[in-house]
């Protein structure tokens, strides 16, 4: 077994999504179990190198986790010959020219969403990896969730039959900075900075949609600011200039309608902070973050309208629980798996940036749909 180390340039992990996600639970977590193995006799070391603008907070997560290479100069790093592959989890609006500088040196693109802050922006960055001849992926996390997996399971066995809708909800409250402090960073409420539900959103139920259920063809939204102030990370307070909430209707391909509401301005009242519930002709499911209930056209109960009388029926009972049937690792990383697959041994992968560049337009659909007060055709994009 020969072991070849890969060096990854890794942009943006003093953020919490970088920091967690994709630092301790994918790349440090590959190096625990050993690397990762390619099957053809090669293991694959990753070593990262952190990238940001904080030299004291890369350094502080250097020496915690025990790392060697931390760098405030992308420039530099893009430089090096011995790195292969770039990883951006900046703010959206930093994102496209770091991209672009990584695609000019050649290097391999692996990115969290949205790629771009407009449509134009994320085509010709897909435009460019492909003249380039670099691969290129991005972070599509929703797809490898436990709930995600065995919803798509009940799919691929036909248990739907005809899927009529999709009824989506997502969200939870975000304090607003005053007297308890923001669980999401304040820059996401700014729609200067590149913040909002919807362009932090749409772009995810885009993949989910179009994976599972069928490319969306039209989309109908509202976003909308709930929460105009809030206070940022000194306590100091700000308008809130972009969306917290939107509510929108998706129309797929093969006439299924899909209903998403998003919001950061919500209290919890369901099983899991993001639910889908299925509705098919042969079957229904509610799928979450990690688990799934489906109840078939079999034995489906038979209701019966009566507000006169107390209900004694307890509905989710009625469901029976989709079983695990496998062990279920990080989403994140199990994309990296696999997209290091693909780097390194040309395993196949879509989900690249013509894919997130179908994200980018959802939400930059939905936005329009929202100020223009209409429904809006989605057209299919390629390069």
């Amino acid at each position: 077994m020969s072991r070849k180390t890969v060096r990854i340039a890794m942009n943006g992990v003093t953020g919490r999504m970088g920091y967690r996600q994709h630092l301790v639970r994918s790349i440090l977590a590959l190096r625990e179990q050993g690397g990762l193995d390619l099957g053809d006799g090669t293991v694959l070391w990753p070593e990262p190198i952190l990238i940001g603008r904080r030299e004291h907070a890369l350094k502080a997560l250097a020496e915690r986790h025990g790392l060697e290479h931390v760098s405030t100069d992308l420039d530099a790093v893009l430089a090096d010959g011995t790195v292969d592959i770039y990883f951006d989890a900046q703010v959206t609006s930093a994102r496209e020219e770091a991209i672009r500088k990584a695609v000019a040196a050649g290097k391999h693109i692996y990115t969290e969403k949205p790629t771009a802050t407009g449509l134009d922006g994320a085509l010709e960055l897909a435009r460019l990896a492909n003249e380039a001849g670099v691969k290129h992926g991005v972070v599509q996390d929703k797809l490898f969730l436990p709930g995600l997996l065995k919803l798509k399971r009940l799919i691929d066995g036909g248990f739907f039959g005809r899927v009529l809708s999709v009824r989506g909800e997502f969200g939870y409250w975000v304090f607003e900075g005053d007297w308890q402090a923001a669980q999401r960073p304040s820059w996401n409420y700014r729609a200067e900075d590149g913040g909002g539900i919807v362009v932090d959103m749409f772009p995810h139920w885009e993949y989910v949609l179009h994976e599972l259920f069928g490319r969306v063809k039209s989309v109908q939204a509202i976003a909308t600011t709930h929460i105009p102030q809030r206070w940022d990370e000194n306590g100091k307070p700000y308008d809130a200039t972009a969306d917290d909430a939107a509510y929108g209707i998706f129309e797929l391909e093969g006439g299924a309608i899909a209903q998403i509401n998003s919001s950061w301005a919500v209290r919890v009242n369901r099983d899991e902070l993001v639910e889908f519930q299925v509705d098919g002709t042969e079957g229904s499911a509610v799928a979450g973050l990690r688990n799934c209930r489906a109840q078939h056209r079999s034995a489906t109960p038979k209701p019966v309208w009566n507000p006169d009388i107390p209900v004694t029926e307890v509905f989710r009972d009625q469901w029976q629980e989709v079983p695990d049937n496998s062990e279920f690792d990080n989403g994140f990383k199990a994309q990296w798996e696999l997209f290091l697959k693909h780097v390194y041994a040309d395993a196949p992968y879509h989900w690249d940036l013509l894919a997130g560049a179908r994200g980018v337009q959802l939400a930059e659909l939905g936005l329009q749909s929202s100020a223009e007060g209409r429904r809006i055709d989605v057209p299919e994009i390629s390069l």
